[in-house]
């Protein structure tokens, strides 16, 4: 037992004490680094903001848009209803209901942050 211990120890001291040991690259070799890390990250960025339109294969109508959404909004409030009755028949009913409710309230939360995410990502800046 005491064996496993120190071996643990050790390995964790090991793995703290690691990036001391490894060298510090040379100022210079550091400095061209940077400058190359700022000239990809400039690259990228420069990709991203550029105004360059997509396939048509990609592209999904404005009209298609809104009908997932809707989609995504009306199985939302049912499962917000689900979650609602669930919690009642517990409270009011005393119903062994728990974890039914817990799951539709999880999905609820997960179906919300996915219908903002998507209506913020396809129609930002309104």
């Amino acid at each position: 037992m005491n064996k496993k211990i120190l071996l643990i120890f050790g390995m964790l001291g090991f793995f703290i004490t690691l990036p001391q040991m490894v060298q510090a690259a040379p100022a210079e070799a550091s400095a061209s680094k940077t400058v190359a890390a700022e000239q990809s990250s400039e690259a990228v960025i420069q990709k991203f903001s550029s105004d360059i339109e997509v396939s048509p294969e990609r592209k999904i109508a404005t009209k298609r848009k809104h009908q997932i959404l809707f989609i995504m909004g009306i199985t939302l409030l049912v499962l917000l209803l689900l979650t609602g009755s669930f919690g009642i028949a517990m409270v009011a009913f005393d119903k062994n209901v728990f974890v039914p409710h817990m799951i539709f309230a999880g999905l609820s939360l997960t179906l919300a942050v996915a219908h903002a995410a998507t209506s913020i990502a396809w129609f930002w800046p309104y």
